[in-house]
């Protein structure tokens, strides 16, 4: 069945407004029609059976008629990556979404060197990637900052995944050793971290070096594989 994120809330007979161009997939792409059910959810009220009450010229209305899941969220993850590439930043998003992470967070670090980013563009990946991974949320992407201010401005109680290229331990195991919790997981950019950067990663009592093996991978090789490390480790793969 079709799923589609929505902001409108969701309550038995509350009317529910997509947006132009939902609308537009609903009728044009899939051929919706009035008594039609697709599936709908927004982050906040679980997951609703809809159906199509109108079909107007400019949009549809729908209508939620029951709640088929109670709201859940994944693990505390969040993806943390240095701006590469547009296309690899893409990619990197949906896999994101796909494998459980809550936000995605864009540095710039001294050897950024990238495209400029179109957040509109990604958050749509990360909210197509939601509508068909069956997630009940929508990871927020946030816009680049400095490295070092978000550093400076660090979570309490957050641990930080570093994937050192330079060398960390085996990830898995100092995954498991370290504890589950909120997490971060950093990405570097294409470049690889400078060495005081990568110095003072290393100095911080909340990082956790990891190695992500014995080959240099791309960003957005590097995010996937780290996702699926920290999934095994301390994730929600088992539920």
């Amino acid at each position: 069945m079709i799923r589609l994120h929505v902001t409108s809330p969701l309550a038995a007979a509350a009317p529910v407004a997509p947006t132009l161009d939902q609308s537009r997939y609903l009728t044009q792409v899939m051929r919706l029609k009035a008594g039609d059910d697709l599936l709908a959810f927004n982050g906040r009220d679980g997951e609703w059976r809809c159906t199509v009450a109108e079909v107007l010229k400019k949009g549809v209305i729908l209508r939620a008629e029951e709640q088929v899941r109670p709201q859940t969220f994944g693990p505390d993850l969040e993806l943390i990556v240095a701006v590469v590439k547009k296309a690899r930043v893409e990619t990197i998003v949906e896999k994101a979404a796909e494998l459980g992470a809550r936000r995605v967070r864009l540095v710039l670090t001294k050897r950024t060197n990238a495209d400029r980013i179109r957040l509109d563009r990604l958050d749509a990946i990360a909210e197509e990637a939601a509508e068909q991974t069956g997630r009940m949320d929508v990871p927020a992407v946030d816009d680049p900052i400095r490295l070092d201010a978000l550093l400076d401005g660090w979570e309490a109680g957050r641990r930080l995944m570093f994937c050192d290229e330079t060398g960390g331990a085996p990830a898995v195991a100092a995954l498991t050793a370290a504890g589950p919790g909120p997490w971060s997981i950093l990405i570097g950019p294409e470049g690889g971290f400078s060495p005081e950067e990568g110095e003072r990663l290393r100095s911080l009592p909340f990082t956790t070096a990891v190695s992500l093996g014995p080959r240099i991978l791309r960003a957005d090789t590097a995010a996937i594989a780290a996702m699926t490390l920290w999934q095994a480790a301390l994730g929600d793969w088992e539920r």
